[in-house]
């Protein structure tokens, strides 16, 4: 039985994989590539046997993924998230799978640890090497969340934790010393998650709606402008979170959180329209990839 807690970024039974770009082609969007980083846990080990009970009966785990220039580049990013963030960097698996689909996962630990399945990491490529980062944030998202005992906002299923987690990853696409990434990229790598995650528009589902992961990560995109610590980001999300994520609801007029600053509050109502427009619909998963 696992003892700890986890979150995804997505569950499914089974998916076809579809080719992506060729291995050795790594695009121009790789820069100061550090070099591998090695583990020192006992289960980071390049293992040829059961896991846990999270994969298939043959998944291995080890720090190696395609080849050494994916390795070394998202192992850097690794390190980059955990930079922007403030945080000592989070150690990093790739679980591997000679079952085609199995290992299309990415799971976050709260002893610590991240295991970015093969499936997904290879599928995501379509969209870009940014994609994979895209899925990375959104882990180390969740042990900001463990770190902090975030989110503050409570409910009844993990959707507020999920779409904060989405917020960081939006953040840290955005970030000047983090991705500094453009929309152009940036969106579609995001539309791939929200893609093949929760489709209910009826219930919450365990990570939202891909509508209000539309506007949670364009929210975290907006908030990215300017330095925040993790708490700090979590104050200024979940403030915004039930006018501009959860659509229907409004904001308490003239009850602002004590450190609201003025210009960064001034700046995100600027985007209200926007917002709202995300979570109810009325901008499509098209129009989303194509802002800005």
């Amino acid at each position: 039985m696992i003892n700890y807690l986890k979150f995804s970024l997505l569950i499914i039974t089974s998916l076809f994989i579809s080719s992506c770009q060729q291995e050795e082609d790594l695009s121009a969007d790789v820069q100061q590539s550090g070099t591998l980083e090695q583990l020192s846990e006992k289960d980071f080990s390049c293992v040829y046997s059961f896991v846990d009970n999270n994969w298939g009966p043959n998944a291995f785990r080890n720090n190696f993924i395609i080849n050494q220039a994916h390795t070394d580049f998202i192992y850097d990013q690794n390190r980059r998230i955990a930079g922007v963030f403030g945080v000592p960097t989070v150690p990093l698996s790739f679980i591997h799978d000679n079952s085609s689909g199995s290992t299309f996962n990415a799971l976050s630990f709260s002893s610590g640890r991240i295991d970015f399945g093969e499936d997904i990491y290879r599928q995501a490529l379509s969209k870009g090497l940014i994609a994979p980062v895209a899925i990375l944030a959104h882990e180390i998202g969740h042990q900001l969340q463990y770190r902090y005992n975030l989110p503050t906002r409570q409910e009844n299923t993990a959707r507020a934790i999920e779409l904060e987690a989405d917020g960081y990853a939006g953040y840290y696409l955005k970030r000047p010393n983090g991705y500094n990434a453009t929309w152009s990229k940036a969106g579609p790598a995001f539309a791939f998650a929200f893609d093949i995650g929760d489709f209910s528009t009826s219930s919450p589902g365990h990570h939202g709606t891909p509508r209000q992961r539309r506007s949670a990560t364009r929210l975290g995109w907006y908030l990215g402008q300017y330095d925040l610590s993790p708490r700090n980001f979590d104050n200024y999300f979940f403030y915004y979170y039930n006018q501009y994520v959860l659509p229907g609801n409004l904001k308490i007029a003239d009850q602002k959180r004590k450190g609201l600053d003025a210009e960064i509050d001034a700046f995100i109502e600027s985007k209200l329209v926007e917002l709202v427009k995300l979570s109810t619909g009325e901008l499509s998963a098209n129009d989303f990839i194509n802002l800005d």
